[in-house]
């Protein structure tokens, strides 16, 4: 192998390694009627409510796949949350993604290297810290390191 083959070879695999400290931890999406909503994903697809949580905005459904509570509360792939809207009559209904991070400030340095933005700086919230950014094309993220 060519030392320039070697040396591209060890960039993609660093740039690989980089990559590995961040995964999918949710979606987002919303509704005027969450719990109606999450009854409609479990008879469409089979999602079962694995966690409520009421805000003074409205209630926030969790879901994720599983023949029975039980078995979604086991389920390891990522979680969609139904979130509360005060319309269902939205022209641009987009959700956003949301990723798990290791490292915020990384996170936050490689959304702008990549031609992103950061909507504020990261903040602590409830034991974990939040991050809020725009793709290139203007699509939501949010970024959530946990303890």
């Amino acid at each position: 192998m060519s030392e320039m083959n070697r040396i591209l070879t060890t960039a993609l695999l660093l740039a690989g390694a980089a990559y590995a400290q961040i995964a999918l931890d949710s979606v987002r999406i919303s509704a005027k009627d969450t719990i109606a909503l999450a009854k409609f994903y479990q008879a469409a697809f089979g999602m079962q409510e694995v966690n409520r949580v009421v805000n003074p905005t409205g209630t926030e459904v969790f879901v994720n796949f599983g023949a029975t509570v039980e078995a979604a509360k086991a389920n390891k792939n990522p979680l969609m949350i139904l979130m509360h809207r005060d319309s269902d009559d939205v022209k641009d209904p987009v959700p956003h993604v949301i990723f798990g991070v290791k490292d915020m400030a990384a996170a936050v340095a490689a959304v702008k290297a990549a031609g992103g933005s950061v909507t504020g700086e990261p903040r602590p919230f409830k034991g974990v810290v939040l991050g809020f950014a725009v793709d290139p094309a203007g699509n939501r993220i949010e970024l959530i390191q946990r303890p």
